[in-house]
């Protein structure tokens, strides 16, 4: 005997009592030429063509942000990088998965893909985004998502040569480098790549952690000494160290060497007492910036998906308007690194879907830029 199929309906013959649609129900009550409640609602929502100047789907897939590849926004992926010129693209979406600078919890190499995955989230395919909070209507401009690039295991500096050579790849081809990592080791060959732009930069790096220390039983090129590094490089002009805080690796020695060596540096309590906008105007203006983005920079509580959380860290809108005014107020975004997501640590993804967010407001802020218009100004 053929068994019975779980999964197949009985047919209507079968259950001639029972409505199967909803004119169904209709003409069981006796309303035979009644439109359903149904079919007239839809045929009010296409009588309103205002809703597509706002961003409904009136053509194309729906392709909802958990539907199709999982890139970056769900940005077009392009992987050949000999052909970046002829992308058309504003800016290139890089992951370096690379932990191999930890001195504590590992796990930063998944926040490549931790972060693109949280990043569908945003990826519903408006053109434009209206933030209600400030009243801005921003773009992202044409994205890209380059892939990652090839770490070798074990070999911190292949990957760190491989690194600054993608990044010098993505620059050559005139694209803003947006960077997730990995690590905080990795700013280090992306700033080496920097020297592509052909002037002086301003790095700016929000962060818990100095990352100021020299050597360590030979370590140079860690997590922990990747600004001290940086300010090494002769086209790093200046730098910014916001958001630092609390006991970490670097002793009292290394705050001393980055004030010497031209680094201005600013706890959380500090840019409070100030304020963002006084901040924000400290910043060289039409500067060249370059970001770097510790996520412990923000708080454990909001950002607890990562290897060194530390308290007292900012909060979402303190680094979202230090974003948008100083990148208002510099020249141009080089580009931007986002680094120490850690997929372990990170439960219900709140940290990379954090990540994604202050990676696509500066994408906004930065094409705002470019496009020749200027973040609307806000009482902060």
């Amino acid at each position: 005997a053929v068994p019975p199929n779980p999964f197949k309906q009985p047919s209507n013959r079968a259950r001639p009592h029972r409505a199967t649609s909803l004119s169904m129900v209709g003409a069981a009550c006796g309303e035979r030429r009644r439109v359903t409640w149904l079919s007239a609602a839809l045929a009010g929502v296409q009588t309103l063509p205002a809703l597509a100047a706002e961003g409904s789907y009136e053509s194309g897939r729906l392709d909802l942000p958990f539907v199709g590849h999982c890139t970056f926004g769900k940005f077009p992926p392009f992987t050949d990088w000999q052909r970046l010129n002829a992308s058309g693209a504003d800016f290139a979406v890089l992951g370096v998965p690379n932990d191999m600078g930890t001195q504590w919890r590992s796990g930063a190499r998944m926040g490549p893909r931790s972060v693109r995955e949280a990043s569908t989230l945003y990826s519903f395919g408006h053109k434009q985004v209206y933030d209600a909070d400030t009243g801005e209507t921003y773009e992202y401009g044409e994205v890209i998502d380059v892939g990652d690039v090839d770490v070798v295991h074990s070999d911190i500096m292949t990957t760190h040569n491989r690194t600054q050579q993608a990044v010098e790849t993505i620059l050559e081809a005139g694209l803003v480098p947006f960077i997730i990592g990995g690590d905080h080791s990795i700013t280090a060959p992306n700033c080496a790549a920097l020297a592509q732009v052909g002037k002086p930069i301003v790095l700016v790096q929000i962060d818990a952690h100095l990352d100021f220390v020299d050597v360590r039983h030979g370590v140079r090129y860690g997590h922990g000494n990747c600004m001290r590094r940086c300010l090494e490089m002769p086209h790093i002009q200046q730098i910014f160290q916001l958001g630092i805080r609390g006991v970490s690796s670097t002793g009292k020695s290394g705050f001393e060497d980055a004030k010497r060596m031209g680094s201005t540096i600013l706890s959380v309590r500090k840019i409070r007492e100030l304020g963002v906008a006084t901040v924000a105007n400290m910043i060289p203006a039409d500067a060249l910036i370059y970001f770097s983005i510790d996520i412990d920079g923000l708080d454990p509580s909001i950002a607890g998906g990562t290897g060194t959380p530390s308290h007292g860290g900012f909060m979402y809108y303190e680094v979202k308007d230090l974003l948008r005014l100083i990148i208002a107020r510099s020249q141009k975004l080089v580009g931007l690194d986002l680094v120490e997501v850690s997929p372990p640590y990170d439960n219900n993804q709140v940290t990379a879907t954090l990540a994604a967010r202050l990676m696509l407001d500066a994408m906004g802020f930065a094409y705002a830029k470019r496009a020749g218009g200027a973040a609307q100004k806000v009482e902060l």
